[in-house]
């Protein structure tokens, strides 16, 4: 039986400014029929260059220089433009990251999955809308009806995901590719998309190559991996064999740099990776990846490493048996000080937020009360739509708050809206958001933008210089970058511009909107290193929101768990993600994504998110409840429970009834 896919020796070259510049060199990899093999590494790698160049999908300034690329036994370069049509609409199907952009926004559901029907089996009408129906079905959406009605923005982004992912299986593929099908997903979603993918390759027998950063995705997924380092395969091996004892430098660093689980910033720094990417199309002798090397010697400098065979696995280090010993690589945190405790630097009570959508009120935020201290983190999560970010928009007067509500800086009441707020209120409360290449103005340079932040200080031109040097050397910028703009810098350079542009103005508060979620593992550790550093010598407090509980464990101080726009729990980090907890979080918790998952057993939650323009009586959370107990969850409002040291339970379940249940979940484990 022919491989699904097969690659020998692919390298491909993109032609920039008149110059070929080889970004994938001589990569060979096999999926056999049903495997799952997973693909890693930073961005610039060079996944997502293999995986469009398996299916001759490269832009045009792209090209496939050399080796051969076989789908099913068929040698695509060989093939027609007619027969390469042919095979992407009936052999290979690709998931990307974003569904939202792969969906035509301006045509319903129903008439996208028909379509597919109607290319590859010749299908109309009452026939096609009954297997598009089936499909979906097939990816547990339960109301296909109402979804083949609906158009693309009115689904969720999870939703939106499944119909792609149905829109890919219509044509029972050979081979499905999935670049980052997951990333920006909540982790409850994300973990029902895993369990769907990993569900649909056993019952089609499907194989499936998976593009992802995210290491603990991988690992859930898939049965082989292979590590990437700037365009070349540097590790292949089992995934439980690589995950476990990784035999590559490279490899070990990418996943040292996760945040063990349970780890605190107390604890210590993260582990990074020094250095960067080598340029695309560099040339470079011996081991490309010498440069970063901990226990790179002369002659990895100068002989380039074969794939040494090592039983069923393969490694491109010379050294390959000193790889799991290698030097551990940290930065030195500041000395922390201690959280203060004399008065709330921020002050939230009773904080409520109505919006009227189509001459319907909904509540995107209800009743929110929060005390923030100086010094201190306060994690934010919750799936998408608990009001996470209508939160953050309150806080930063971006949004003006129901009457009634109250937020205090220091004592001080804050005026509702930013336009009406103070200077010194201004600069004391800044944010830094998910994507940095959209918040920063791309014709400025990043030496112009920190500076028009610091003029909020006040301070003349000649002392906003000497500050700028201080906080660029703060954050890692070199003189260089400075004079760049936004656009030539990579996303963990511009994420860093984002930073020192946010602390330019000598904030008191920071609010942390999805900082690190669209970033590598690596590039997440020394943003994550970055932020604890720079708390500890400013005494600045962050609003840190995010979908990534392992990142909040490791940041926050203390963390409030929301739902429609309610705050279902709150206390310290370790007592919220440690039983007793709400049985929402025990969800959240349960479906975080980890390189192991021995001893946590799986809560999944059934149904959709109720909209916030019909909230459930009750408690809100009673339709989705693992653990519902009755018809008081239907018809009142659960207490506030003290379990003890600050942390509060929004439950009908007494807390100590809490603890024996889930307590007994976990030995069931």
């Amino acid at each position: 039986m022919s491989d699904a896919l097969r690659l020998e020796d692919v390298s491909v070259d993109y032609t920039v400014g008149g110059k070929a510049r080889t970004v994938l060199k001589g990569l060979s990899l096999s999926i056999a029929p049903g495997e799952a093999y997973g693909l890693v590494g930073e961005s610039g790698c060079g996944k997502s260059t293999a995986a469009l160049a398996a299916v001759r999908y490269l832009a045009r300034n792209g090209k496939v220089s050399a080796g051969r690329i076989l789908i099913d036994g068929r040698d695509l370069m060989g093939l027609s433009a007619s027969d390469l049509r042919g095979l992407r609409s009936r052999t290979v199907a690709m998931v990307y990251q974003d569904p939202g952009r792969a969906l035509n926004p301006s045509l319903k559901i129903a008439r996208q999955m028909t379509e597919v029907f109607e290319v590859a089996e010749g299908l109309r009408g009452q026939a096609a809308e009954a297997r598009a129906l089936e499909m979906l079905a097939r990816v547990q959406i339960a109301n296909p009806a109402r979804v083949m009605g609906a158009y693309p923005h009115e689904l969720s982004g999870g939703m939106q995901q499944r119909v792609v992912i149905a829109m890919a299986l219509s044509i029972n593929p050979k081979l499905l590719i999935l670049d980052e099908p997951t990333t920006g997903l909540d982790a409850t979603v994300e973990a029902e998309i895993l369990d769907l993918i990993v569900a649909l390759r056993r019952d089609y027998a499907t194989a499936i190559l998976m593009i992802s950063h995210s290491l603990s995705v991988i690992a859930h997924v898939c049965d082989r991996v292979g590590v990437l380092y700037a365009g070349e395969l540097v590790e292949e091996g089992p995934a439980a064999e690589i995950f476990a004892q990784a035999r590559h430098p490279y490899t070990v660093a990418l996943l040292r740099c996760l945040p063990e689980r349970g780890r605190l910033k107390s604890q210590g720094p993260l582990e990074t990776i020094p250095g960067f990417l080598p340029a695309p199309g560099a040339i470079q002798d011996g081991c490309v990846y010498a440069p970063r090397c901990p226990i790179a010697r002369d002659r990895c400098r100068a002989e380039r490493p074969p794939l040494y065979d090592l039983g069923g696995r393969v490694s491109r280090c010379h050294y390959w048996e000193a790889a799991p010993a290698i030097p551990r690589q940290t930065v030195a945190f500041a000395a922390a000080r201690p959280v203060s405790q004399v008065l709330p630097v921020l002050k939230v009570r009773d904080l409520s937020k109505t919006y009227t959508v189509d001459g319907k009120a909904f509540q995107a935020s209800r009743d929110i009360s929060l005390d923030l201290w100086a010094g201190e983190t306060l994690g934010l999560v919750g799936e998408s739509g608990s009001g996470k970010s209508t939160l953050a928009k309150l806080l930063l007067g971006l949004a003006a708050p129901d009457a009634g509500s109250t937020i205090e800086m220091e004592g001080e009441a804050l005026p509702p809206r930013a336009k009406t707020r103070s200077r010194a209120q201004l600069k004391a409360l800044q944010m830094v958001f998910q994507n940095p290449g959209l918040a920063l103005n791309r014709s400025h340079s990043v030496r112009r933008l920190i500076d028009r932040a610091m003029r909020l200080t006040g301070a003349l031109p000649a002392r906003r210089e000497e500050k700028l040097a201080v906080l660029a050397h703060e954050v890692r910028l070199t003189g260089p970058q400075l004079d760049e703009k936004p656009r030539r810098l990579s996303g963990g350079l511009k994420q860093r511009v984002g930073i020192a542009r946010a602390f330019a103005s000598e904030p008191q508060i920071v609010v942390c909107d999805e900082p690190t979620s669209a970033l590598d593992v690596s590039v997440q550790a020394a943003i994550l290193n970055l932020l604890v550093d720079l708390q500890a010598k400013q005494q600045v407090s962050y609003i840190f929101i995010s979908h990534d509980l392992g990142v909040v464990n490791y940041l926050a101080d203390r963390v409030a768990v929301l739902f429609l726009g309610r705050v279902l729990e709150t206390g310290p980090t370790r007592a919220v993600f440690a039983a007793p907890h709400h049985p929402y979080t025990e969800a959240l918790v349960s479906a975080s994504p980890a390189i192991s998952r021995e001893g946590v057993a799986r809560i999944r939650l059934h149904g959709e998110i109720p909209s916030a323009a019909a909230p459930p009586p009750g408690c809100v959370f009673n339709t989705r409840c693992p653990r519902k107990i009755g018809p008081i969850c239907e018809t009142e409002a659960p207490p506030a429970r003290d379990a003890g040291a600050g942390h509060v339970i929004a439950c009908h379940i007494p807390v100590a009834e809490l603890a024996i249940l889930q307590s007994s979940s976990s030995g069931a484990a």
